[in-house]
């Protein structure tokens, strides 16, 4: 019986960068039927991919053997370069600017290899669709559906759960914690919950700060929070690796936007709802506005209900 085909997706980046990279691997399933699909990543994010279903296998893109791929003519591992010349597609979003990992996948003998640039530009369309635009070479298009879905299982919703990231990784993609914390004694009648991590524990938000009424998941690892958001009623944030995956998981969410394109930032699941400071500055929105189309996206998921 011939061996099902091999396919690797190598993506580094942040959990927001990974998680817009889905609807390529959705693609991949797709197009190549019974594939094995292994993701090469950073553990911690890639091993998303496997939650979601879309990856049979991850490898850590850290591991020490992997230096030799970027340095010219360096010597390689010689399982490192078995294990990726089995694979009969390598999709590459690695920045390789001398060339020097395509020179290696040429000396192992990889079969095919599309290189694919980590860099999203402005004006050039949403960026999962600039992700998935170099598949186009091997007539692979990425349509709506691969883009409008919820990647990970929903779970049985807990009815009245309301989570609110307080973070991004930028803080002018933050939203002022305090009007966060006025904004959440407004859901006095909701279960809320804070989600933090390193990020908002080095800016000095920790549960200690926080009302006894308001649960926190700090720093969960990424499938245990991916698990716990699928039984969210609702999510409140910003434009973050963390709001795009709650939008993977199904959540109506509310996203406030400031410096950043939401027609290219934003997560593409039609239960999303945007709200943006026209200006770039996420302090000029009014705590009224966002109070009024926080109500709106958790009275409409009581209406669906």
């Amino acid at each position: 019986m011939k061996p099902p085909p091999r396919v690797l997706v190598i993506r580094g980046g942040a959990i927001g960068d990974f998680i817009l990279t889905l609807p390529v691997m959705r693609l991949l399933r797709e197009m190549i039927p019974n594939c094995h699909l292994e993701v090469m990543g950073y553990l911690s994010i890639a091993t998303l991919a496997q939650t979601a279903g879309l990856a049979d296998s991850v490898r850590s893109l850290d591991h020490r053997t992997m230096a030799a791929l970027f340095a010219k003519n360096a010597p390689i591992d010689e399982a490192l370069a078995e294990h990726l010349k089995s694979f009969n597609l390598i999709v590459s979003y690695l920045f390789d600017p001398d060339g020097h990992f395509r020179a290696s996948m040429e000396r192992i003998g990889v079969k095919t290899l599309i290189e694919c640039s980590h860099r999203v530009q402005p004006d050039q369309g949403h960026a999962s669709r600039q992700l998935a635009k170099p598949l186009e070479k091997l007539a692979m298009f990425v349509e709506d559906s691969h883009l409008q879905t919820a990647h990970f299982e929903r779970r049985e919703v807990i009815p009245n759960r309301l989570a609110i990231h307080l973070g991004s990784g930028s803080e002018k993609k933050n939203w002022p914690l305090e009007r966060w914390l006025a904004l959440a004694e407004d859901f006095r009648d909701h279960e809320v919950i804070f989600i933090t991590g390193e990020a908002e524990q080095e800016r000095g938000v920790c549960s200690s700060g926080f009302s006894p009424l308001i649960k926190n998941w700090h720093s969960l690892p990424l499938p245990e929070l991916a698990n716990r958001l699928s039984t969210c009623a609702a999510f409140l944030g910003h434009d973050s690796g963390i709001s795009h995956l709650a939008a993977a998981c199904g959540v109506p969410s509310l996203l406030l936007f400031g410096p950043t394109d939401p027609a290219v930032w934003a997560p593409p699941q039609p239960w999303v709802t945007i709200l943006r400071a026209e200006n770039g500055d996420l302090a000029s929105l009014d705590d009224q506005r966002v109070k009024l189309a926080a109500r709106q996206v958790v009275e409409k998921v009581m209406r669906d209900r």
